[in-house]
């Protein structure tokens, strides 16, 4: 193997570990032009206990074996001098989370709270329900202990603010409460410490936590094998004090992972507090067992963080880059899915005609969906599993129905998923005795051409995907349906059977629509229309679905990415390095309040500002959102407010104006306003993101434009187009070969169907549908009507 003259810190490596295959996306200098950079893309199974232990680091592996040309045996402890950096994004805390193999921890409360998120906040999903089945709580022991702090003048006071204790600008009390409950004497209602907390309320201290009982039971817990804590004290959002101090005599006595419930989110709200807390000591510890695994795979220069030490950072939940030692089970529930919305978001988006973008992402063992504005979609809090977690996350909506989906005829009717063959044993074509799954249908319909397919498969991973074994799967099916009577109309007529490509098509429209599902969720149900959306399709399955979900949606435009296969991996070398700060506030949004809570806002910009700095990040390079989470007085929901560029103050020195942004946003979300109602911030906000480009270049859409106005739109198949499709088809010049594949009715089979390989197509080229576009990791099928033009860096298709 011949040897590249790679420099040193120059290799940038991507690596996205999903359900069903580990996608790795890889730059270097090229040899001959130090100032252009070439790409590898590698694609492995997520699993393959056979060949090796971690996909991820047998991904890198090979990588670094084509880029510097060195051989690598597995399991030889890899060298990280050519890495500049490692950027990953894995969905361990996920699947810990969805299949309940968190690590075992101990909840600590305050004393009379014990069954506080055992009870949770009584919502019942499924109303009607006469057996009320709740998941069982992440935690499996509970200490109480036995402390508590008090909020001063916690009342629904309409002159709150002129009751309300006083203090001086020492933090020392300066007057007295006088609200209702006040016995005319002391500071408060009762005795007790008062101090301010972060919020600025009034926080009456009245018991303290006894040391030498918490070391007696966090000693205990200790001895019985936990390692891991999480703490959850009363009004420790605003005094985090009580929770620090237990903390550090957990420390103390040896526990490893410590979940501070107001470290981890300063606010208010104990129960989606409590259970985040338990979420992140359940599956932290898994998360890290796993990185500790994937950094003992390198040179100990990985792991140190120090300045000439290959950078490692990890895609977040959000949809931002977050270092190694910010990085926890909270924020990696949606890490894997999180780099694709950003890979589509920034590869998509034109900022001129602002069209909005659906990203659909189709992998191994689920559809994952969101949307794409020009901001990201951020939710504070969300439902995974049955936990609701308050930690932001991109607003991503999953159904059970990818490539891996099983497929089963069960009481006269097509079902895909939800359960899914993944990555072991993997579809029937796996040739590991998998079952009936998406992919099989699409390799019998022609949309899956194993000669172009990977060959991983089989015992000796280098086996093609196995048709005969779908086939013979299939078969058994088509008789099942048609012993019970199916026919094509769904009426019940013995004497018409369905033929083995309606069956199998069949399973694919179950699956179109199971996918079109969360997309109308996300549009229709929130008030936008569906059909005025770009969509941008990616995952390794969502080429050979694109076409028909967006003619089901009524959409008339398609982006699939050269990478789309491998977004999730590519998205992480776009994305941005992000850090966040939050506090509590607890205060009346009013014109005399403003001005304290915009100089908080100005402290804790300066405080990110300065560890983007630290991380390499500043001037025009660092971009700064600032919010308010704000809400009507008497209501329970607050919400996230980020103003828009145009919603600012009249006057000289402007500034936000979060009263506007918050009404429009209070509007969208419920229709209507509560007028005259007092608005309450319940925390400010300030999140800092550390630009990795300046700008990505020229839109798909004004290149498209440019095409078609220079006339450099030339179809390399209008010879192929016939108003009957049939057999008699030839291959046009830039075909690379024809291949019989099933369209929906009237088309059906067509034989002839042109395939073309993408990296021979140039830009500007136009495939006319019925086609195929085939690469290393991904096949396109454009149907019958659709055209497919070829740009720099996407398949820009168009519908009738």
């Amino acid at each position: 193997m011949q040897r590249n003259n790679i420099p040193d810190r120059s290799i940038r490596i991507c690596a996205d570990r999903g359900g069903t295959f580990c996608d790795v996306h890889a730059s270097y200098p090229d040899p001959e032009n130090v100032e252009k950079r070439k790409e590898v893309v590698v694609k492995l199974l997520s699993q393959d206990p056979s060949n090796y232990s971690d996909a991820p680091t047998e991904g890198i592996r090979r990588v670094l074996e084509i880029v510097t040309g060195e051989s690598l045996p597995r399991k030889t402890v890899l060298n990280t001098d050519k890495i500049d950096y490692i950027r990953l994004s894995t969905t361990v805390a996920t699947n810990a989370l969805l299949e309940r193999k968190g690590h075992k921890h101990a909840l600590l409360i305050t004393k009379g709270f014990k069954d506080l998120l055992l009870i949770g906040n009584q919502s019942r999903p499924k109303i009607f329900d006469l057996n009320i089945r709740r998941p069982p709580p992440l935690y499996t022991k509970v200490v109480e202990v036995d402390e508590r702090v008090t909020l001063v003048g916690y009342t629904s006071d309409p002159e709150a603010e002129e009751h309300a204790l006083q203090f001086d600008e020492n933090g020392k009390v300066k007057r007295g409460y006088r609200g209702k409950g006040w016995d005319g004497e002391g500071d408060a209602e009762g005795p007790g410490e008062i101090v301010q907390g972060i919020s600025g309320e009034a926080v009456r201290i009245i018991k303290k936590p006894d040391a030498d009982v918490l070391k007696k039971d966090l000693q205990v817990l200790y001895d019985e094998g936990y390692r891991s804590i999480a703490i959850v004290l009363v009004h420790s959002y605003t005094y985090p004090d009580h929770e620090r101090f237990v903390g550090s005599i957990a420390r103390s006595i040896g526990f490893k992972h410590i979940s501070e419930s107001a470290q981890l989110l300063p606010m208010i709200k104990m129960v989606p507090r409590g259970v985040s807390s338990t979420a992140d000591a359940y599956l932290t510890p898994v998360l890290r067992d796993y990185l500790n695994g994937f950094f003992s795979g390198f040179d100990e220069k990985l792991k140190d963080g120090r300045l000439k030490s290959p950078r490692v950072e990890f895609m977040g939940s959000d949809g931002g880059l977050v270092d190694y030692q910010w990085f926890s089970g909270l924020k990696s529930i949606l890490s894997g899915p999180a780099g694709g919305v950003v890979g589509y978001a920034l590869t998509s988006w034109d900022e001129k005609r602002k069209r909005p973008i659906i990203g659909i992402d189709v992998g191994g063992t689920s559809t994952d969906v969101s949307r794409f504005d020009g901001r990201y979609e951020v939710v504070y809090e969300s439902t995974t599993a049955g936990v609701t977690i308050q930690s932001p996350q991109l607003d991503i909506n999953t159904v059970a129905s990818g490539g891996g989906s099983c497929l089963q005829f069960r009481n006269g009717l097509f079902v895909t998923g939800p359960e899914s063959a993944g990555a072991e044993p993997g579809p029937a074509c796996y040739r590991k005795g998998g079952p009936l799954a998406v992919t099989d249908a699409n390799l019998l319909l022609g949309r899956i051409i194993p000669d172009y397919f990977p060959k991983i498969f089989g015992k000796s991973e280098k086996e093609p995907l196995d048709a005969d074994m779908s086939r013979k799967l299939f078969e058994k099916v088509v008789e099942e349906v048609n012993s019970s009577g199916g026919t094509s109309s769904g009426a019940s007529d013995s004497r018409k059977r369905l033929s083995l490509d309606e069956v199998v098509y069949g399973f694919i429209k179950v699956a179109n629509e199971t996918m079109c599902r969360p997309i109308r969720a996300l549009t229709e149900a929130r008030g936008y229309a569906t059909s005025k959306h770009v969509l941008a399709s990616f995952g390794g399955a969502g080429g050979q679905h694109a076409c028909e979900i967006a003619m089901l949606l009524g959409i008339d435009t398609i982006l699939i990415h050269r990478y789309s296969s491998i977004l999730s991996a590519y998205g992480l070398a776009l994305a941005d390095r992000a850090y966040e700060l939050q506090e509590p506030s607890s205060t009346f949004y009013t014109p005399q309040n403003r001005p304290s809570l915009i100089s908080r806002m100005d402290k804790k910009e300066a405080e990110v500002r300065e560890e983007l700095k630290r991380q390499g990040f500043e001037g025009s390079r660092v971009h700064v959102e600032r919010m308010l989470n704000m809400r009507f007085e008497g209501t329970d929901t607050s919400l996230m407010v980020l103003p828009n560029p145009d919603e600012k103050l009249e006057g000289e020195n402007g500034g936000e104006d979060f009263l506007k942004a918050f009404k429009r946003v209070y509007r969208a979300e419920f229709g209507f306003l509560l007028d005259g109602k007092t608005i309450i911030v319940d925390d400010i906000k300030v999140r800092g993101i550390g630009k990795t480009f300046d700008t990505l270049g020229e839109s798909v859409y004004s290149e498209v434009e440019h095409l078609r106005s220079s006339n450099a739109i030339k179809a390399v198949n209008s010879s192929n187009r016939s108003s009957e499709l049939s057999s008699s088809m030839t291959k046009p010049e830039k075909a690379d070969t024809t291949w019989s594949v099933y369209f929906d009715e009237p088309v059906g089979r067509v034989d002839n169907t042109p395939v073309f390989r993408l990296e021979k197509l140039e830009v500007g080229d136009e495939v006319l549908g019925p086609a195929m576009v085939i690469d290393d990791t991904q096949t396109v099928v454009v149907i019958p009507g659709a055209k497919a033009v070829v740009t720099s860096n996407h398949l820009y298709i168009t519908l009738k």
